[in-house]
This record gives structure tokens, sequence and C-alpha cells, in this order.
């Protein structure tokens, strides 16, 4: 487990490799499958904030042989394009997977098993084409991009794309009896986008550490808060899970916890943190069968956001409101509802009187003369007018339109 990016707790227990008998350690590597999708779509936002693509693009304006015309990348990224689950062909019984160029080739015999955003349903071959639009929008190979631009500046030096010492062997475990037979390392070839990394426990925490607080050198504080925003509902029914741009979201109480499972022959592994807390929690199992790291995984997170509550940001004082502001600030009513807008930290923003300080307020900023724009919060992307007397004095606003005035009235007056 992590707090602020440093390892506050470890523990070990079993045999890295059952032959030699060997005991595993914290700086084991294991192949961590699925957690990689989490690299991937880190790579996307940072080329989405490049300007080299949109989230809304389609993926056939990337990929001139992808014969679908629906698909976007937002749908890719949130598993909710209903693109098939796996690369086409048998992979899964061969063991045999294909280079990118055979994957391009074979896109043709690509089907969308359900319509976007109908349902949530889970696509390694997603995450397989959004490493080609890596590779296409930066010119150099998937994995070099990842080693270059996110493994070297964040330091991850025991996550890497082939296995180092020292290495936990993989195990199938009979379920009826204790033997164990190591399963055989596999080479994902042009999928290695959707699970090809090795990583330790320590590496991992420190992954999900940057997911709660980002290097800006790497990824944006926005791009982040966009990745951790629900696409799709997992469990429609039950509202406990939901999929963001890349990244899995499980609400315990009043917590949400997102992070990544992965699985590969002999392997399994699990990622969770809380953002509010700043805590990671990873698990990592060299057998592919018995437990669940995802719930393990959570459940180590949230022992961790108990033991470490949110700190709150110490007051400082702020900065001089800017002199067209100055006539703004206050109580303002519309509709029977009072709002306060406030200049905070450099920025106007606005609440309902009526909202706990824990509900983020809407955030303004300027869009023309005495005109702003809401960037995020209530009413986000709607405009913010100000009204004027000739003397220069607010008399009124109109924020999406609705009326604001300094006191109550009736909606008709």
């Amino acid at each position: 487990m992590a707090h602020r990016g440093e390892v506050v707790w470890t523990d070990v227990v079993g045999l890295a490799d059952v032959k030699s008998g060997v005991e595993v350690t914290p700086e084991h590597q294991f192949q961590v499958g699925s957690i990689t999708k989490t690299f991937t779509a880190v790579t996307v936002m940072r080329l989405r904030e490049a300007g080299a693509l949109a989230l809304d693009d389609r993926l056939s304006d990337h990929l001139e042989s992808y014969p679908h015309a629906s698909a976007t990348i937002r749908q890719l990224l949130a598993h909710a394009s209903g693109l098939q689950r796996e690369l086409p062909g048998a992979s899964w019984e061969t063991f045999e997977f294909p280079s990118s160029e055979e994957l391009l080739g074979r896109l043709g015999d690509v089907e969308h098993v359900v319509g976007a955003h109908e349902h949530f349903h889970y696509s390694n071959l997603a995450f397989a084409l959004l490493g080609e639009v890596v590779s296409v929008r930066t010119g150099r190979p998937y994995a070099d991009y990842v080693e270059a631009e996110i493994l070297a500046p964040l330091g991850l030096g025991r996550t890497a794309w082939s296995a180092s010492d020292p290495v936990a062997t993989g195990y199938f475990v009979e379920p009826w009896s204790d033997t164990v037979r190591p399963e055989r390392p596999l080479d994902l070839g042009g999928a290695d986008s959707a699970g090809g990394l090795w990583s330790t426990a320590s590496d991992l925490c420190r992954w999900g550490a940057f997911l709660t607080d980002p290097d800006a050198r790497v990824l944006s504080a926005e791009a982040s808060a966009a990745m951790h925003t629900p696409q799709i509902v997992v469990d429609p029914d039950r509202w406990t899970s939901a999929w963001g741009l890349g990244l899995g979201l499980d609400r315990r109480g009043e917590r949400i916890f997102a992070g990544h499972t992965g699985g590969m022959p002999g392997f399994l592994s699990g990622l969770a943190y809380a953002r509010k807390e700043r805590v990671s929690a990873a698990v990592l199992l060299n057998t592919e069968s018995r437990i669940d790291p995802g719930s393990l995984a959570v459940d180590l997170a949230e022992r961790a956001a108990d033991a470490f509550p949110a700190e709150p940001e110490p007051w400082r004082p702020g900065e001089q409101v800017p002199e067209q502001l100055a006539g703004l600030l206050g109580p303002w009513w519309s509709e029977g509802t009072e709002f306060v807008f406030s200049w905070r930290g450099g920025r106007l923003e606005a609440r309902s009187a009526e909202a706990g300080s824990e509900n983020d307020p809407a955030v303004f900023e300027p869009d023309g003369d005495d005109a702003y724009r809401t960037v995020s919060g209530r009413e986000r992307g709607e405009a913010l007018r100000i009204v004027r007397a000739e003397d220069g004095s607010v008399t009124k606003l109109y924020w999406a339109t609705y009326p604001f005035t300094r006191d109550p009235r009736p909606f008709t007056e």
C-alpha cells in the first residue's frame, strides 16, 4: 500500500518458484496483464492534450483500414464500443498472437457484437487497436513510446515489456488438489497495449499514486479528471460499478475507488486507489485461480483510506479580487434559490447556498468582456453574462440563460 506516493506497507507469502523453493519478495516481477490498459489510456490522453486526436474521433480517422465507421476513441477506452472481446482468431488456444501488421490485416473480421453504449462489453481488442493508434500518431512503436514518455519520467524501473530477475513463475493450481503446473509466459505481439507489461507491487503502488495526483510532465490534472469521469455503468441494477476512460470505478459507501485488474496464464493482479485520500494498493499473484485480486486490492485501499483520511488544504491568503468582479461577489438568487459567487484560489466560482462544502463549486473562466464560461461543476459549458448599470455596477447575471438577481423574486416577475 502507498500513501502520497510512499509505500507504507508490504507483505508477501508463498513461493516465487516452486521447483527451487525461492520465496517471493516485493521486488519480484509479475505479468500484470490488463493493468497495462491504464498505461495505454494515459498515452491516449497525452495525445489528446497534444492535439493529435480527440476522444470523439472515430477509430477509422486514425486506422484507415478499420471497416466500421461508428467506434470512437472514447468508446474504446470505456469498453462501450460494443467491439468483440478478443482479437480475431484463436490466440487463447494456440497462444500465438498476431503482430501489429497481422492484426491490422485482419480488421475485416472484426465484429461489433452489441450496440455502442448499449451495454458495458469488455474488449481486449479495443485496447490493442488503441495501441496501434498511438503508434500511428507518434510515429513510434507503442512500447517504445510508453517506455520513454511514461515509465522513464516516473521512475518505474521495474515495470517493463519483458521480465528481468527476480521474476515470479506463473502457475496453474489444480482445482481438486494442491498440485501446481508452471504456465508458459506469453508474448502478446500486437496486443501488448492490452496486457503486456511486467511490474512489481511497489511500482504499481507508485503508478496508482501518479493516477491520484499526476505529474504534469506526463499528464495534466484536467486529463486525469476526465479519465475518472464515468462513461458507462457496469451494473445498471446496483449502480456500484462504472467505467471511466481506461479505468474501472467502484463505489464502497461514500468512496469511489479507481483501478484495474489483470489476468494472464499463471498470474492475477489488482490495482486500486482513492484519489481524495491519495492512497493506492496493489495485489500480485502467481496463480490464476481461487482469489479475486480486484476486490482484495480495493479492501486494502479502503483500509489505507481509513488510516490516512484526506487532509484539508491549509488556509492561505488569496489573490486580490479583480476590479471587474468586485461588485459581483456575494449572494444572488434565481428560481427562489440562493447562490453565492466567490473568488477563491484565483478563480470565480459559485455554489448553491444549500450545498455542503464537500460538493465541488461551479468554476468560471473569462470568455470575453463581462462574459465567463463554466469550465467545471454545475452547468459545465454554459455561459455566464454580467449586466451592468450606466455607472458600471452589476445589476443582474444570466447563467445558462437564467436571470440572477440580488434579492429573491417570483420566477415569473
